[in-house]
């Protein structure tokens, strides 16, 4: 493949933004030389980057296309409301049908709050959780993504030891180790936050055990702690009302995010009503964050993602996906290994502990026109149809014999 423009762009951004590109889309953070860097159109399940070249997308977004790139109806709502305006002085009604819809889709939910980001909430969620208890102590997994403030970045520049003096982790799935951190910690515990399943970078996902779900609903309750969902990559791709259903937790807070308004900027808190005045005395405000457009584009994703059934849809299609390319790699003796929930799958190369093997395969992908991450979990979208499986599986073949 052709990646000219790209690699032109790039040099031009370097010049100018530190790093040329940053965060997660740095091309540092998959294959450089062997990715695009810059994006230009895209539909469905499909985008083309700035030199052309088209790609069956496998991380739609790194997560937020769950209905697939330029949704129509998603869109639609959009548009109308963009037409009206942006950034007004107060929120416009859709803000309040939008917190009515998640209270009534989402059981425990009794209030919701938006912002833009799903790191701008998991942090709000701490203060609410300090403001609840009174106490200063947050336990989380070990290796667990939650955004890119300081308690929680996987980055190492401009920290200090203060940032993280009261976070403390744990193994995830490890009940002792949980166990022995309440007990440590007893009396100081405002909240326990936790992904549905361990998707970390640079390693297998990991679905929780029974036995982890009881203990982190006990405990909590035992010790007064609140328990806070980080739902960000997961919430309405496994099922219509949260990921909390699928797994058994019980929640006192949940964040939402990358399918909430299939690519919109928004992201919401849901909570108890029991913490609803305290959630009100942490200060929680953006210029931008009652913009009324995501707002719409929420409504009609959700929507879309009830009516639809898009989770029995990504389950469904991710099995499919799944099971093809597991099946080609017996086919040309490559073993590959899957993880995760089928709607959010992740595959590599078995045996391969420095992940060279996964990435080479990855990058002979990219070169047939499908785009996997070798070091992050993928997402199916509702747009991936059973035609467009095929396709990518055809094409993945191709790589396999390619880095066979």
């Amino acid at each position: 493949m052709n990646f000219t423009e790209s690699h032109a762009l790039f040099r031009r951004a370097a010049a100018v933004i530190p790093g040329g590109i940053y965060g997660h889309t740095t091309p540092a953070a998959t294959l450089p030389g062997a990715v695009p860097y810059f994006a230009a159109q895209g539909s469905g399940c499909r985008y083309r980057d700035v030199d052309g070249n088209e790609f069956i997308d496998f991380m739609g977004g790194y997560g937020p296309m769950v209905l697939g790139y330029h949704h129509p109806e998603v869109e639609a709502a959009a548009d109308t409301a963009r037409r009206l305006g942006a950034a007004f002085n107060h929120p416009t009604p859709l803000l309040v049908e939008l917190a009515e819809k998640l209270t009534a889709r989402i059981a425990f939910a009794d209030w919701a709050v938006f912002a833009k980001n799903g790191g701008d909430l998991t942090t709000w969620s701490l203060m609410v959780a300090r403001e609840v208890t009174g106490c200063p102590k947050v336990l989380k997994i070990r290796g667990a993504y939650h955004g890119a403030h300081a308690w929680c970045t996987p980055g190492h520049g401009g920290l200090t030891p203060e940032d993280r003096a009261h976070i403390h982790d744990f193994p995830f799935n490890d009940v002792g180790a949980l166990e022995a951190l309440f007990i440590r910690h007893r009396g100081a515990i405002a909240g326990l936050i936790l992904t549905p399943f361990h998707h970390p970078a640079f390693a297998d996902s990991e679905l929780p055990s029974p036995d982890f779900v009881a203990a982190a609903n006990r405990l909590c309750r035992e010790h007064g702690a609140l328990l806070i969902l980080d739902d960000v990559r997961c919430g309405f791709r496994l099922s219509i009302d949260g990921s909390h259903s699928v797994y058994g937790y019980t929640p006192d807070l949940a964040i939402y995010c990358k399918a909430l308004a299939n690519g919109h900027p928004i992201s919401a808190c849901v909570g108890r009503a029991a913490h609803k005045a305290a959630a009100s005395r942490v200060f929680l405000t953006g210029s931008y964050w009652n913009d009324p457009a995501p707002m719409a584009a929420a409504l009609a994703t959700l929507a879309i993602v009830e009516r639809d059934q898009i989770p029995r849809q990504l389950a469904a299609r991710g099995q499919r996906f799944v099971d093809g390319f597991l099946a080609l790699g017996r086919k040309h003796g490559i073993p590959l290994v899957a993880s995760g929930p089928p709607a959010m799958p992740y595959v590599r190369v078995a045996d391969d502990p420095s992940f060279m093997r996964t990435q080479q395969l990855c990058a002979a992908a990219i070169a047939e026109g499908v785009f996997l991450h070798p070091h992050h979990n993928w997402f199916m979208s509702a747009a991936h149809t059973e035609s467009d499986i095929d396709d990518a599986l055809a094409r993945l073949e191709r790589a396999l014999l390619r880095t066979g």
